[in-house]
């Protein structure tokens, strides 16, 4: 049976493309039940159903996610924080993480956590004026600065954290942020062409490509280029390997083997 889930709308389209839209109104402010709902979502999304591809992350309502829940955020001390900090970073990683890329559909504000949860993305795909921002400095907090740089140079970075200001996407991708822009109406739809093509390819290597990227990003050059080569050597031997250079040899499209679970990295 497939699961359900409280504060996510979850939709299978025939491609394999899982829709995933956060949906706590009226801003989609995460509290710590929607943070462990998030782990749980994005570390086994396979138990939505269905043969998955690619996830596409969006927002219900006029806002992907403002912040967190902030009267959960007064209640916090020096004794339940400890715990509390640890649910969001665990849901943060589980997107990060997760076994399928993620692309985040950004519209409205993505502020705080709403920026740390499309910054955990694989991608963000941002309508044109959505707003981007780090207001912690402003209600009393730290955090999302170190997942803002995985998107945004360091002198971008420190300007949003100690200004506080929000920063349409327009602008945003101009200074220097990691972005494709695009007009609001066309949002879902550009996300979904790029999830739809990911879909298109070896489920295997997909989900092998997508724990090989997370392992070398922080690696050296030589490291990690070496790491790669090393699964270049081993999916050699995966029959959707030999099917994408002979289809593309052929100008046809590739009919791939069914997932297999066994090829993965070891941890």
């Amino acid at each position: 049976m497939s699961a359900t889930f409280k504060y996510f709308n979850t939709t299978v389209e025939a491609s394999g493309v899982l829709s995933v839209a956060m949906n706590r109104p009226p801003v989609n402010g995460v509290d710590r039940d929607m943070y462990i709902e998030m782990a749980e979502l994005f570390k086994r999304p396979d138990q939505v159903g269905g043969d998955l591809r690619a996830i596409v992350l969006s927002g219900v309502g006029p806002h992907f996610c403002a912040g967190n829940d902030l009267d959960e955020f007064a209640s916090m001390t020096p004794e339940n924080g400890t715990e509390r900090m640890w649910r969001v970073r665990e849901a943060f990683f589980a997107i990060q993480e997760s076994p399928l890329p993620v692309i985040a559909a950004v519209h409205g504000a993505a502020l705080g956590t709403g920026l740390a949860i499309a910054a955990s993305c694989d991608f963000i795909v941002a309508a044109k004026d959505a707003k981007f921002g780090l207001p912690e400095l402003t209600v009393g907090v730290m955090g999302g600065a170190r997942h803002l740089a995985r998107i945004a140079p360091q002198p971008l970075v420190r300007r949003m954290f100690f200004t506080g200001e929000h920063i349409r996407a327009t602008e945003f991708a101009a200074a220097g942020a990691s972005l494709t822009v695009c007009e609001g109406a066309e949002l879902h739809a550009t996300a979904h062409r790029f999830a739809e093509r990911i879909a298109a390819l070896s489920p295997t290597a997909v989900r092998l490509g997508k724990q090989i990227l997370n392992r070398v990003e922080w690696m050296d050059l030589r490291a990690g280029y070496e790491f790669e080569q090393g699964y270049t050597v081993q999916m050699s031997g995966h029959p959707d390997s030999k099917e994408a250079l002979q289809a593309f040899r052929e100008r046809r499209a590739p009919v791939y083997a069914a997932r297999n679970e066994s090829w993965r990295i070891e941890a």
